[in-house]
């Protein structure tokens, strides 16, 4: 089984539409959203509209967007001028001040879409940060204490050992799959079963369908979205099979 997720659902018009198309196309088979983008409610009516609704996880923010809580607005670390942005250091021990801050506003997170009717399939962040040290430990209680027994491994594709924090999601009980990485990592090798792909799909200046790494001009760039069923012949699943 391979899952194939889209990131980003919510963050803007432009991604949240392509991940509706790649669904129809059945590119991927999963997505996660962010509670704190702009294109929220209507990414939400799109879901719905798409028949997708029930292949939705959270895509925990804390680098991007306008916080939902008070508290860590207050942080400089994570919140600058009222928005998020990647100013916190991965090796940094927070207080317990800022672990409560976090863990507050990713509670906040996972409310928001239970109150939008989104059953949470699983769990992964925006530019991986549930993955640094100090914060893994934060993302994993809320995802105990909400529910989410499913949470995105750190990459572990074309590296030659696990890191700590795959053996820490596991000791927690969280339900993973075996291997995770990014579609670059798979085009020169085959894919190994029980693997998890993660894609950004977004349209490119000249409205094709594209896995975005990255802007060029104030357009996203990247290369197209292939059909990873045709391509390597994966059997694909989901984060409900899983």
């Amino acid at each position: 089984m391979v899952i194939i997720n889209a990131d980003d659902f919510g963050m803007s018009e432009s991604c949240s539409r392509a991940i509706a198309l790649a669904f129809e196309k059945g590119l991927v088979t999963d997505t996660t959203m962010m509670a704190t983008g702009d294109f929220f409610d209507e990414a939400v009516g799109l879901a719905k509209e798409q028949g997708f609704f029930d292949r939705i996880g959270i895509h925990f923010n804390l680098t991007e967007g306008v916080p939902l809580t008070e508290d860590i607005c207050r942080l400089s670390d994570f919140v600058l001028d009222g928005r998020f942005y990647k100013g916190y250091d991965w090796q940094k021990p927070l207080t317990e001040d800022e672990e409560q801050a976090v863990y507050r506003e990713l509670c906040a997170q996972v409310i928001k879409l239970c109150g939008a009717g989104i059953g949470i399939t699983h769990a992964d962040s925006h530019h991986y940060l549930h993955n640094a040290p100090y914060l893994a430990p934060i993302f994993v209680r809320v995802c105990k204490e909400h529910g989410i027994e499913k949470l995105r491994l750190q990459r572990n594709l074309g590296t030659d050992e696990e890191s700590e924090v795959n053996a820490f999601y596991r000791e927690q009980g969280l339900c993973t799959t075996t291997y995770f990485g990014r579609l670059r990592d798979v085009e020169k090798m085959d894919i190994p079963d029980h693997t998890e792909i993660l894609v950004h799909p977004d349209f490119d200046r000249d409205g094709r369908l594209i896995d975005r790494r990255g802007m060029k001009e104030g357009y996203p760039d990247g290369v197209p979205l292939v059909d990873l069923k045709e391509r390597y012949s994966v059997n694909p699943g989901g984060y409900k099979d899983l």
